[in-house]
C-alpha cells in the first residue's frame, strides 16, 4: 500500500501561519502532494513524521555525500559544540581545512571560507573583476550558481523569452532584482564550444569571468561535450579572462580532487559548498594565489561573522578525512552502484512503456521523461532540456515513487551516497517496478 502524509499535511497547514509562504526555500514547494516534514535519517534512509521510510536519493540536495547522520559525522560536531560554535576570531580547524584542500585539489594554492556556496560566488565574481578590471561574466544557459542577483541571471528563461540563438536572453527569474544586475553579465549557450567563440570575441577585453558548472547539474545532467571545457580554458588563457569552475555539486562527489581531476582541467578559482559539510552550513573559495592577491592586499572585501567557524569546520574536517581515506576507490564505487539504478529504472520503462531516458554520470543522473515525439538521444543543453522534458509526467511518476518509498529530487535528479549499497538499489528497484506499473495505468497526458 502506498504512503500517506496525514502529519505532514497537518504541519504544512500549520506552518502557513508563521512561515512565509509556509516552506524556508521555495524549490520546496514543489513536492506533491505535499512537503515533506521529516523526523530522522540513517544512512541511505530518511524517515517522516508519519512513520513513512525512504531510500534517498535527494541526499539534502546532493550534500549528504556521506548519508544522514553518520556517527563520525555527529561526535565530530558534538565535541567542537562542547568547546564553542563560533569565536569570531581564528582557530587551527581553519588551517587543518585549508591545508587539506590544498593536498586535495589542483590549483588550491589559497582558500577562503563561507557560510554558503552564493556567498562564495559573490566573492569570486568580486576577485574576478578586481583582478581583471573589468565587469562583465560570461556564463552559461541552465546553470545555477546560487539564487542571489548575480547567479540566477539566465538560468532557466521560459522559452518565448529566450533570446535569439546568437544572443541569449540575461533574464532573472525573480522579482526584485537589481536591473543594472543583467547588463554585466553575457549568456551562452552550454556544450557549443564555436558560439562560446562567437561570445567571448564580442566581449573579450570586457569578461572578467567565465563560470560555469563542470557537469551541468542543476538543469536536467549534462556532462560537457569533448572540446568544451578545453575551448574554455583556451579562451581565458588567450584574453585574460578568469576561469571559475561551480563545484559547489560536483565537488568531493567525484573524487578527492573534485571533477576537476576526474576531467583533467585546472580552473583559476573554484567554489565548493555541499558536500564540503556534509549537511551544515560550509562553503570554500579555493584557487590560485595571483587570484586572492585582492582580498590578501585588502582592496577587495570578504567577510562574515560565521565565517570559518569552529562548529562547521570540524564538521568539514571530518567529511574531508572520509574522502581522503578513500583514496583511489572514491567514485567508483558509486558511479558502479548509480549505473545499475539507471539500467534497472530503463528497464523498468521500457516494461511499462514509459519514456524515461536517464542520463548522467552515475554518481549523480537525471531522470529524463521524454515528451510525445520528442527526439531520443542525450540531452545536451538548456534548450533541447525544455523542449524535450515532459515536466508533468515526471512529476506524476516522482509522485509514485515517493508514495512507495523512493525518494528523488523534484527535477528529476537523482544523487548516490557513499552510504548507499547494493542492497538499497536492489530495493530500490523493487519498490519503484510498483511505482513505474501504477504510473502507467494511472497517467492522462
Amino acid at each position: 500500500m502506498s504512503y500517506t502524509f496525514p502529519k505532514s499535511a497537518e504541519l504544512f497547514a500549520r506552518a502557513q501561519h508563521s512561515i512565509a509562504g509556509g516552506v524556508n526555500s521555495g524549490i520546496r514547494k514543489m513536492e506533491a502532494p505535499v512537503p515533506l516534514y521529516f523526523d530522522h535519517g540513517q544512512g541511505s534512509r530518511l524517515f517522516d513524521v508519519d512513520g513513512n521510510e525512504y531510500i534517498d536519493f535527494q541526499i539534502g540536495q546532493g550534500a549528504i555525500l556521506y548519508g544522514h547522520a553518520p556517527a563520525g559525522l555527529a561526535d565530530a560536531i558534538g565535541a567542537q559544540a562542547h568547546k564553542g560554535t563560533h569565536w569570531a576570531a581564528q582557530s587551527e580547524l581553519e588551517i587543518d581545512v585549508a591545508e587539506r584542500l590544498q593536498k586535495m585539489i589542483p590549483g588550491a594554492e589559497r582558500v577562503r571560507f563561507n557560510n554558503s556556496a552564493t556567498e562564495v560566488v559573490l566573492s569570486a565574481l568580486r576577485l574576478a573583476r578586481a583582478h581583471t578590471g573589468r565587469s562583465l561574466i560570461l556564463k552559461f544557459e541552465g546553470h545555477y550558481h546560487g539564487w542571489g542577483d548575480e547567479g540566477l541571471v539566465g538560468y532557466a528563461p521560459p522559452p518565448d523569452q529566450w533570446g535569439t540563438p546568437e544572443n541569449p536572453t540575461r533574464l532573472h527569474p525573480s522579482k526584485g532584482v537589481i536591473p543594472e544586475v543583467l547588463g554585466t553579465f553575457v549568456v551562452a549557450r552550454w556544450n557549443d564550444p564555436e558560439h562560446l567563440r562567437q561570445r567571448v570575441a564580442e566581449h573579450h577585453d570586457q569578461i572578467a569571468a567565465i563560470i560555469f558548472e563542470p557537469v551541468l547539474c542543476n538543469t536536467g545532467c549534462m556532462p560537457a561535450v569533448p572540446g568544451m571545457i578545453e575551448t574554455i580554458r583556451e579562451l581565458c588563457d588567450a584574453n585574460g579572462i578568469v576561469m571559475i569552475a561551480d563545484e559547489t555539486i560536483t565537488g568531493f562527489r567525484f573524487g578527492a580532487g573534485c571533477a576537476q581531476k576526474h576531467l583533467g582541467f585546472t580552473p583559476d578559482l573554484t567554489i565548493l559548498g555541499k558536500a564540503i559539510g556534509g549537511g551544515v552550513p560550509f562553503a570554500a573559495l579555493v584557487g590560485k594565489e595571483k587570484f586572492f592577491a585582492k582580498i590578501m592586499s585588502g582592496e577587495v572585501v570578504h567577510a562574515g561573522t560565521l565565517n570559518a567557524n569552529p562548529l562547521c569546520l570540524a564538521a568539514a574536517k571530518w567529511c574531508l578525512d572520509q574522502v581522503i581515506e578513500l583514496g583511489d576507490k572514491h567514485p567508483a564505487g558509486m558511479i558502479a552502484l548509480g549505473e545499475q539504478l539507471m539500467a534497472g529504472l530503463s528497464k523498468l520503462a521500457a516494461q511499462n512503456n514509459i519514456p524515461l531516458r536517464p542520463q548522467g554520470a552515475g554518481l549523480v543522473f537525471h531522470a529524463m521523461m521524454l515528451k510525445p515525439g520528442a527526439q531520443e538521444g542525450p540531452v545536451t543543453n538548456y534548450r533541447d532540456y525544455v523542449l524535450r522534458q515532459d515536466a508533468p509526467r515526471w512529476a506524476h511518476l516522482r509522485r509514485c515513487l515517493l508514495e512507495e518509498g523512493v525518494r528523488a529530487i523534484e527535477r528529476g535528479l537523482w544523487f548516490i551516497s557513499l552510504a548507499h549499497t547494493q542492497a538499497d538499489i536492489d530495493e530500490a528497484l523493487e519498490r519503484a517496478a510498483l511505482a513505474f506499473a501504477r504510473h502507467a495505468a494511472d497517467w492522462k497526458a
